[in-house]
């Protein structure tokens, strides 16, 4: 869809609505992965776990029907003391992942050890969208950019709730439009551990770069595709998660050509844009909290649908 288009035909907020709900509520990472990947966008908390930024989502890119994408993945320590991080084939309309078939078989065994595995290596929900950082003041070099945002339900939650308000004096908004779109103030607290996102806000609608179409048209042409996210060539294959699961859960499992390059240390080291913050600190964001219910409850559908 061309600039023209988008001006023409801005996106209905009806139809966002309807995609998301029949997605039930997304990318994976990208298949040649560095451990920064400067597209993407990532608020500055402080040491008492405060940030704050005004962000703008923006709208689908040309050859794509949403603004965002949905994924998941699988994040976690084995106990050979390997990691084990890769995209969940779930991401896929839904195929089959290894990781998850064992889940849901460990939750339902009835052993509390167990459980507690379960909740350890569950997989984790992203989004995606193109954002314009309007203010970040601890890094003001990137206002005025345009970058990939990753974030999770709770803010995706938001974003549902003013698209389709709960009250009368109200008016629903589409915050992915140009024209009639709202910035996003978002400001992070810690709260019991977990960082949270309750006191961010949609401001009141506006026009974007007060309406200048030039500007607006080279902005809309700067945006990053999202189709990298839900690619299945970006995705290893069920067999090959399931010898890597195997490998990092110490069981037996025959290792790949490329695999034992990959454990070379001669070899020169693989350019990644998974990035190595899941493995290495912990994951306080309150989405990774909250969604722990509904990845569970996913987990003992699976066994009841076998």
């Amino acid at each position: 869809m061309s600039f023209a288009d988008l001006k023409k035909r801005s996106a209905s907020i009806d139809a966002l609505v309807s995609a998301a709900e029949q997605a039930g509520g997304g990318s994976a990472q990208a298949k040649t992965q560095s451990y920064v990947d400067e597209r993407i966008w990532k608020p500055t908390v402080d040491k008492a776990g405060n940030g704050y930024a005004v962000l703008r989502f923006l709208p689908a890119t040309a050859g794509e029907d949403l603004p965002w994408v949905r994924y998941w993945d699988h994040a976690f320590k084995g106990p050979t003391g390997q990691w084990f991080i890769e995209s969940c084939r779930t991401s896929l309309n839904n195929e089959a992942c290894p990781v998850c078939e064992l889940n849901s078989k460990l939750w339902n065994s009835g052993v509390d050890d167990d459980k507690v595995t379960v909740r350890n290596q569950k997989r984790k929900l992203h989004y995606v969208a193109n954002v314009l950082v309007v203010s970040d003041p601890s890094n003001p070099q990137n206002e005025g950019k345009v970058f990939l945002y990753k974030f999770g339900k709770k803010i995706f939650d938001q974003i549902m709730d003013v698209m389709q308000p709960q009250f009368a004096d109200e008016d629903p908004i589409n915050p992915f439009d140009f024209w009639e779109g709202a910035n996003y103030k978002l400001k992070i607290r810690n709260v019991e551990g977990y960082r949270n996102y309750d006191k961010s806000e949609f401001e009141s609608q506006s026009v974007l770069l007060g309406g200048d179409e030039d500007e607006l048209e080279k902005l809309y042409n700067s945006q990053y595709s999202l189709k990298e996210f839900v690619d299945p060539n970006n995705y290893k294959s069920y067999d090959d998660i399931k010898i890597k699961l195997a490998r990092v859960l110490g069981e037996s499992a025959p290792m790949t050509t490329a695999e034992q390059v990959s454990l070379d240390t001669t070899a020169p080291a693989p350019s990644f844009k998974q990035e190595p913050e899941i493995p290495f600190e912990p994951d306080l964001s309150e989405s990774a909290h909250q969604d722990t219910d509904d990845t569970l409850s996913y987990f003992a559908k699976l066994a009841n649908d076998d």
